[in-house]
């Protein structure tokens, strides 16, 4: 698993393709999770570029991808139960 400096976390799932959310650290600092915004399947977000965003009860914070590549899946249940996140 390889961390970024916005703390997003990226790991290898298969030859081809990598899973990627956010750190512990990411979720404590930003507090009970009240709307999650993920890319949509199929775009191709490039790296360091906001691909989404965390809204919490303290702040907002941008999700950056950590590698160019295209989303295949996105985890839905975050949009019905985003406070999933803290979980």
């Amino acid at each position: 698993m390889s961390f970024t400096t916005e703390h997003e976390w990226v790991q290898r799932t298969g030859d081809d393709s990598v899973r990627v959310g956010i750190t512990d650290y990411a979720q404590a600092a930003l507090g009970d999770v009240v709307f999650v915004q993920l890319p949509d399947v199929r775009s191709v977000p490039t790296s360091g570029e906001s691909f989404g965003e965390v809204e919490s009860t303290k702040s907002v914070s941008d999700l950056y991808a950590p590698v160019t590549a295209k989303v295949i899946a996105v985890n839905g249940d975050l949009e019905s139960n985003p406070q999933l996140v803290n979980s």
